[in-house]
């Protein structure tokens, strides 16, 4: 029996897999202990612990502990000189026009910052040397001076010589031998001081918060007679066992989105489809992600709370427009969603759990594309009263009925879905019009046709049980781990040889770090090239080719090129030097295939019936079903079709069928 568990802001999924059969489970969050909601899905879908042989989790343990700013107090060791780089920053402003700009507050006072008398120059070489004598005394004394739960180490080029980082963290060590140390050129060793030095006072501060919450959730989960495998998701789209996690709690800093985009990719491959681009819209935000030749793109940094992360990523695009995003009026009169949510607690209106202010959720209840008695399979009772009157003020206020305010607020909703796809398409240089849209989470597959005709997309995608897909994803993920390493060197024939050889060494070392966690599987690897032309400032990501011919220098110069033309509309001409910065390699291991069967039951309405909404500010009559009954010969729109996580919203215009492995397959008329 195989289990993936995903705590969302405001539903906790679980997907189980046993004898090539699979049964689903949604609950409500718990934001104040995601491992209570954890436990609560497995207890809701009737599962023995002592049957689990492989149990996935993904959570936003690590991304509540950012931006809530409630990780562990931690100390920083730098090189002398350098106290100041977190709070100096960079001279960029997020809000160019706002006169009140403030930068974003690091995650480390800087009284709990400590230099150390050293240097290393950008080689490596050694221009000051760290004294262990003079070291020890200085780390005692300032351990001493409060209680941190955490240590954090970022010196000075330590990506090219981690021999100083390594001698502070053995001082550390003799001084408080329980305490965790994170060493820079562990968790980030890649140059530009700040980002790197970012990361890992980040990683530190989660990392009690991680290992504290996986313990918890372990102590529970073996008094209760679990003794399979336990791996968490990472934000690299692979998981890890839940070791390697406490040692590297930043890698799991987005480990729910990326389940959902893995989920998806893995879904629709089987359907034939390797260009998607995903919607994840549940219950807080949505999440939205281009994959291309069924690939994924890995993006080298990302941002939280205005602080980046130098770790890779799947490129994900986030936009505050999910099914708890509040309603209102800004200081001009014009309608606004989002980013604000009404979460798990209280959560909308129709909840009944104190909510008062109007969400999505509740514009969908009174406009109709929702039904109360339906709601989640009808497992959930939803008060479409308490929704009128949510949205009672506003309609008022902009002199609309209630079913017009609830369209415009799902439109407006729509229109920011629109602009956080075209941030991982159109601004990336691909065209949304060549992909298809793959919509998942509770109030994706509602909102999917409407994003698609915006953007120009003729098919959409909607996998079985899509509204807990990020749950399945957990399951459909290999074992992943990424090394990277900073060494410039300027592409030419000479260089190839030291190329290959340091990507050897990255592949050779990500292994051995998967072996010694204990996993196994057939191994497959991804080699990416951080590159760019001599006197840029940044890099593009650029990846070789899997064929087992090596590509030489003129290939990896045209990939380069190629990729350059594609984000930046031109490349330099072909003698320009070229330089190679940053090396990554990723080892991939794979897991028992995920069981893709037909979809056989639905746990919605059981007739067919026919309701009234309204959509596009238009009242029409829809046609309600549940998903069992749409086959192969297919409905056409308006219809809504419910599968008990999630509802299809099929607008007049649209048709919809089920392919041979359960997807439902919507297409748009072509005018």
């Amino acid at each position: 029996m195989r289990v993936g568990v995903e705590v969302g802001g405001t539903f906790t999924d679980l997907v189980v897999v046993h004898k090539g059969s699979i049964r689903v489970a949604k609950v409500p969050s718990t934001p104040a202990a995601p491992d209570v909601g954890a436990l609560n899905a497995i207890a809701a879908a009737g599962i023995a612990l002592n049957e689990i042989s492989d149990l996935v989790h993904g959570s936003t343990v690590a991304t509540n502990a950012v931006l809530e700013r409630k990780g562990g107090r931690i100390a920083v060791f730098v090189t002398r000189g350098t106290r100041d780089l977190f709070h100096l920053q960079r001279q960029d402003r997020t809000a160019i026009y706002d006169l009140n700009y403030r930068k974003p507050d690091p995650v480390v006072d800087r009284a709990d910052i400590c230099e150390v008398a050293e240097r290393l120059a950008p080689d490596g070489s050694v221009v000051d040397a760290l004294h262990d004598g003079d070291l020890e005394q200085t780390v005692r004394a300032f351990l001493a001076t409060a209680n941190f739960d955490a240590v954090a180490i970022c010196l000075l080029h330590s990506y090219a010589n981690p021999s100083h980082e390594q001698q502070v963290a053995r001082a550390i060590r003799r001084v408080s031998p329980n305490m965790p140390v994170t060493c820079s050129s562990d968790v980030s060793p890649e140059f530009r001081e700040y980002e790197r030095a970012s990361t890992t006072a980040l990683a530190a501060f989660v990392q009690p918060v991680i290992a504290g919450y996986l313990q918890r959730l372990e102590q529970q989960l073996g008094r209760d007679g679990f003794a399979g495998n336990f791996s968490i998701m990472q934000s690299n789209g692979g998981r890890i066992p839940a070791k390697g996690m406490a040692r590297n709690a930043i890698s799991g800093l987005f480990s729910g989105p990326a389940a959902g985009v893995v989920g998806a990719m893995r879904t629709a491959s089987r359907s034939g489809f390797n260009n998607i681009i995903t919607l994840d819209m549940g219950g807080t935000s949505t999440d939205v992600s281009l994959v291309a030749e069924a690939n994924p793109a890995l993006s080298p940094q990302t941002m939280i709370d205005g602080l980046p992360v130098r770790t890779p990523v799947i490129d994900i695009a986030t936009v505050g427009a999910g099914g708890g995003s509040i309603a209102w009026l800004d200081d001009g009169g014009l309608l606004r969603v989002g980013p604000r949510s009404a979460g798990a607690q209280p959560g909308p209106a129709c909840y009944g759990r104190g909510g008062k202010l109007p969400t999505v959720t509740d514009a969908h209840l009174v406009r109709g594309t929702l039904q109360s008695e339906s709601f989640l399979g009808g497992t959930m009772s939803v008060d479409q009263n308490a929704s009128s009157q949510a949205l009672s003020a506003l309609a008022k206020s902009l002199e609309l009925s209630e079913r017009l305010l609830a369209d415009s607020v799902i439109r407006i909703a729509e229109g920011n879905i629109v602009r956080a796809i075209q941030q991982v398409s159109t601004e990336r240089g691909l065209d949304p019009r060549e992909f298809i849209l793959v919509p998942f989470g509770g109030a994706g597959p509602l909102h999917a046709a409407r994003v698609a005709e915006e953007l120009g997309i003729n098919t959409i995608l909607v996998p079985q049980n899509a509204g807990v897909l990020s749950a399945a994803g957990l399951l459909m993920s290999d074992y992943v781990h990424y090394q990277s390493r900073t060494q410039r060197l300027t592409l030419n024939d000479n260089a190839i040889e030291q190329i290959y050889s340091i990507l050897t060494e990255l592949r050779d070392s990500a292994s051995q770090h998967l072996s010694s966690l204990g996993v196994q599987g057939e191994l497959r690897y991804e080699q990416i090239l951080e590159m760019r032309y001599v006197g840029q400032a940044f890099e593009l990501s650029v990846t070789l080719p899997a064929d087992p011919e090596q590509p030489g220098c003129e290939q990896i110069r045209k990939l380069f090129h190629d990729a350059h033309h594609r984000v930046f509309e031109f490349s330099k001409p072909p003698e320009d030097p070229v330089e190679i910065v940053s090396y990554r390699v990723g080892v991939h291991a794979s897991v028992e295939q995920f069981p893709f069967t037909p979809f056989m039951s639905s746990r919605g309405t059981a007739a067919t019936r026919t309701i009234n909404i309204t959509d596009n500010g238009e009242s029409i009559d829809c046609t309600v079903l549940p998903r069992s009954n749409v086959d192969d010969k297919g409905i056409t729109g308006a219809a809504l079709i419910e599968d008990g996580t999630a509802t299809v919203y099929v607008p007049t215009g649209w048709r919809g069928r089920t392919d041979e492995i359960g997807n439902l397959i919507l297409e748009r008329d072509q005018p």
